[in-house]
Formats: C-alpha cells, structure tokens, sequence
C-alpha cells in the first residue's frame, strides 16, 4: 500500500495500523485514544443475530474500558440509515458510531456523506468486489435466503417458492422483517422473484411483488414480523430469513418446537451485509477499533460461529485456521452452490422497486 493511499485510508485515524494480513494488530495508539472516548453506540445488531452476542461480549472483554451502548437491537437497514441522519448534531447515547447494513445501502450511505473510511488491518483479504475501493463501506458476512418452518404446525415442509403458494400454508408464511425498510425482507422478495424466472434487478423485484400479492390474496401471507417467538407461537409458523437467522433461531429453540431449515429449490439467493463508520461518529476511534475486532481472525470466526459466512472466509480457510466442527455445523456446500450473488445494481434496482411497489401492488402493513 503507497503512502498516499494510507493516508487516504485513515482519514481522521489517531494511527496507522498493520498492513499485514498475517499479523495484523491495531495499534497502540488507536486502542489508546479508542479507550480514552469510552464508549461505542451500536444499532440493529440483535444478539442471535449472527452471533453479535458473543461478538460483542468478546469486545467488551478485551476493551473494559469501552462501554457498548446498544440502540434497537431489532432496526432494520433503513432505520440506521435514518438514526445517522437524525443524529447529525448529537454527541449523545442515541448517535450511531458504526452500522452493519445491507449491500446497497454502503454506496448509498457513502454519496449522502454519511460514513466516513476507513480500512482494516485484514483489508487486502475482504474480496474486491464487496468492499469500496476507497474504505467507505466493506463486506462483512454473507448467507442463504432460507424457510424455517414449525415443524408441530406444518405437516409438510415446503421446499420452493412456489409451494408456499399450496391452500395447506394458509395463514402460515411471514418475512422476517418489513420489505418497506428491511434488507433481509427485501431481498426475501428477490429470492422469490427470481424463482419466477425473472430478471435479476427491478424485474426480479417487480415479480416479487408480484408473488407476495397473490400469496396476501389468497390468506398465506402473514403480516408480522417472523421471528423465533412468532414461530413457536404459532403466529408465524413459516418465516423467509437469512440461514444464519434460521440457524441461530433452532439453537434458541432447542427442539420447541422442532424446526426445518430449507433453501429453497428455485430462486435461491445469497446476500452480503457491510459495515461502515459513521461521519458524524461521536466515538470514531473507538468505531475504528470495533471494525479491527470484527475483521480479526477471532471475530470473524465469531461470526461463523453464528452461522454466517465471513467475508475472509476463504482466506481463513486456506490458512487452516477455520475449526472443522464450525464448518461441519453449516448448511451443506449445496446449498451455496446454485445461489445466486446479485450485482450492486442489481441489489439497487430490486430495493427501488420493492420499496416503492409494497404498499400499492401488495398492500399489507407488516409489523
């Protein structure tokens, strides 16, 4: 890395870190200045959620003096977006320092000058084409849009989109999140586009709109936020989310009830999250050091741990450093291997097109 491009790199940093992947360390005098600010303000990060749990903890243990303050565990994309704009001229508890938000909101974020750069010590090892060339915004983890079905409430597991759309899953079928403002609801409407034979853009989502308004008019769709609660209750016993989600939720279930986790056949969809710095970032240093912790050896394989795939998880792997216990407790390589990974454009066009066309082409205010 030249000197220049450092320099870009660290822009409002107290100090360079490590270039190098192998031994990559903050520095002193980061970790310094980060534990003199005292504190860090996350939001939407909740604790099944990709292992944040334990990620956090983790933090919190090598940082005592840093004390995490967590807003809204349960937001979603477009909530940050907004608590960041909102917070423009506050210092307070309620002002973000860093957001883990869906792929098209990093660009998005980065052209209203609301994330500041600044590039890990591990940078060289998230892949090029899901990180921002000048340090923005950069990938995090990635999964598979999946169903976790209620096994006590439905006699069978349905295995496409198209299935979902059988008399038998009356009032059955939920998205994990409002498709007006959540990414992972979104692209939920992606994934069934897709499995249309749609596009893969504002076709795909057009056509997911589409879906979602023949399963609301026909008594499927439920509109609640899907979640493990929901799910054992009984409100919501087929919920559309992320592996990962699906994943921690059979772990927090512990058998009730009995769950299935199914990537579905056709229109099967990955999708990566990316974390940024806010510009306004009352703790910035402090910010910066919780991006070192995250893309860490031990933090990304924290994430993996909670069923998501990091963004260096290759490199991770070539290295031998992935335990095989971990990798045993992930959904079969097959699963991943007909996904499909949207372009940014394409990610955009979908976001456009379910947003704008929710109310009027579906017309169910989830909550």
């Amino acid at each position: 890395m030249s000197k220049i491009n450092r320099l870009l790199s660290l822009t409002t940093a107290i100090a360079v870190v490590s270039t190098s992947a192998a031994f990559a360390e903050p520095s002193a005098e980061l970790i310094a200045a980060a534990k003199k600010e005292g504190a860090l303000t996350t939001i939407a990060l909740p604790h099944d959620w990709c292992g944040y749990g334990d990620v956090i903890a983790a933090f919190q243990k090598k940082y005592p003096e840093i004390k995490v303050n967590e807003l809204n565990p349960d937001a979603g994309s477009a909530d940050e977006v907004e608590a960041i704009k909102a917070n423009k001229d506050n210092k307070g508890p309620q002002a973000p320092d860093v957001v883990d938000v869906g792929l098209a909101f990093g660009p998005q974020m980065k052209k209203e000058g609301l994330l500041q750069p600044y590039k890990v010590s591990t940078w060289a090892e998230i892949p090029d084409n899901i990180k921002d060339a000048e340090g923005y915004w950069y990938g995090d983890y990635y999964g598979a849009m999946a169903f976790l079905v209620n096994k006590d409430l439905v006699k069978n597991t349905p295995k496409s989109w198209e299935d979902l759309k059988k008399k038998e899953y009356a009032g059955q079928v939920a998205l994990a999140g409002d498709p007006r403002a959540s990414n992972q609801a979104i692209l939920a409407l992606l994934s069934a586009g897709l499995s249309t034979g749609a596009k893969a853009g504002k076709d795909a989502g057009e056509a997911g709109l589409k879906y979602f308004a023949e399963l609301n008019k026909a008594g499927n769709f439920v509109p609640v936020i899907g979640k493990a609660g929901t799910l054992a209750q009984g409100a919501t016993p087929i919920v559309v989310m992320w592996d990962y989600n699906a994943l921690a939720a059979k772990d927090t279930l512990k058998g009730n009830p009995p769950v299935e986790i199914v990537v579905p056949e056709k229109g099967e969809l990955a999708g990566v999250y990316v974390q940024g710095i806010s510009a306004y970032a009352p703790h910035p240093n402090a910010a910066k050091l919780w991006m070192e912790h995250l893309y860490s050896d031990d933090g990304q394989i924290a994430w993996l741990k909670g069923y998501c795939h990091p963004a260096r998880f290759n490199a991770l792997t070539k290295a031998g450093k992935v335990p095989k216990d971990l990798l045993d407790k992930l959904p079969p390589a097959s699963s991943y291997e007909k996904a499909y990974f949207p372009t940014l454009s394409e990610v955009d066009e979908n976001s456009a097109a379910v947003k704008a066309g929710w109310d009027k082409v579906v017309g169910a205010n989830v909550k």
